[in-house]
């Protein structure tokens, strides 16, 4: 069973990377600043609504008269922390209030022994990389009961384990593709000529013994030079072969390698993120026309730990309500891909951090078995 002592140290990888700005704005404040921002924004995640210096100053550990609580709220006010989105209304935090309290105040709470043994059941390490991939998606927007996005591992970094031509009739081979372990294809490809079994066979165990273990990248690259070379010295197996593995291996450009894809679950849970009809229809689009959101991924891929995106920090105006945490795995000790959740700035952080931490760790541990 996982502990939690990953999903603390992602927390705090991300406050201490993020946080630098925040840091010296919160050292500014006092203890009483600080606890009021903390109760602030924590009031407001949960009910949503505006918090009032009443309310506050009728809290048990807040022994302050009502005039000293809305001093302070009036500091952090002029600091940007907070506002009042309507005359005479409570206090709601600013973007610039949650980013310092998630960096610097934000306490997190690991998953339960439940949810994290439901986590390490159901990425088993004996499915393939998109079926694992599809089940963290599905499984993280259970747990946080929004909406998830994985960007699925790209072939382009797939390692080549084995591959095996099958004759067929028409002069059509089948070709067993085993990328990564686990991960196997199967395609027919059209031949210029007719291939006998055993021909096929030792095609297949020449392109074993030059290129397994090599990436996609790495065999194409050698595949090129290879043709390219004076074919009068080449035998007629290794001609044979490296025709068969050019028609055999995808293209570069084909969608299964070259264009990126990613998973969304849970896409209803993004009409909680705004009541406005049209912001919500074009989060919709947005996550249809892609963009955006693999500008959101790409930051995550290149980044260590969790990383977290409040409000326009996100991409501009249209997520102006909307906060992203996302977190990079990895398979054979390279980053493989991203995972993280959409959801309101009002998300519930301490919750969403451990979730997505822990779900990334073992999406890796699961792509890669023998660390198991």
């Amino acid at each position: 069973m996982p502990d939690d002592s990953g999903q603390r140290a992602a927390a705090e990888r991300s406050r201490a990377d993020d946080g630098a700005a925040s840091a010296p704005a919160c050292e500014q404040l006092n203890e009483r600043a600080q606890l009021f921002l903390k109760r602030v924004v924590e009031r407001y995640i949960e009910d949503g609504v505006p918090v009032a210096s009443k309310a506050l100053a009728s809290e048990p550990d807040i022994e302050v008269s009502a005039a000293t609580v809305r001093n302070v709220m009036s500091e952090l006010e002029s600091r940007g922390l907070v506002r009042s989105p309507h005359t005479s209304a409570g206090k709601v935090p600013t973007e610039l209030g949650l980013r310092l309290f998630v960096d610097t105040l934000l306490s997190v709470q690991p998953l339960s022994l439940e949810e994290a043994g439901r986590v390490q059941q159901e990425l088993n390490p004996d499915r393939s990389p998109r079926e694992l991939a599809d089940t963290a998606s599905r499984l993280l927007s259970h747990l946080t009961q929004m909406t998830c996005v994985v960007l699925l591992p790209r072939q382009n970094s797939a390692v080549l384990r084995h591959i095996e031509f099958l004759p067929l009739a028409g002069q059509r081979a089948l070709v067993i593709l085993v990328l990564n372990d686990r991960d196997v294809q199967n395609r027919v490809i059209s031949l210029d000529r007719d291939y006998s079994e055993a021909e096929l066979r030792a095609a297949g165990n020449l392109l074993n013994s030059e290129f397994g273990g090599r990436s996609l990248t790495q065999v194409r690259e050698a595949l090129f030079a290879s043709m390219k070379a004076d074919k009068d010295r080449m035998d007629q197996l290794m001609q044979a072969a490296l025709n068969l593995a050019s028609r055999a291996l995808p293209a570069s450009e084909d969608k299964a390698e070259g264009d990126t894809e990613y998973l969304v679950s849970g896409e209803a849970a993004l009409l909680e993120v705004d009541s406005t009809t049209d912001r919500v229809r074009r989060l919709f689009e947005t996550f249809t026309e892609k963009n955006a959101v693999l500008h959101l991924l790409d930051q995550c891929l290149h980044s260590d730990g969790i990383q977290l995106f409040i409000g326009q920090e996100a991409g501009g105006e249209l997520f102006e309500k909307v906060s992203f945490v996302g977190s990079a795995y990895e398979a054979s000790d390279s980053v493989t891909g991203v995972l993280g959740v959409v959801g309101p700035t009002r998300m519930a952080y301490q919750r969403v951090i451990p979730a997505v931490d822990l779900t990334a760790r073992v999406l890796s541990a699961a792509l890669r078995p023998t660390d198991l």
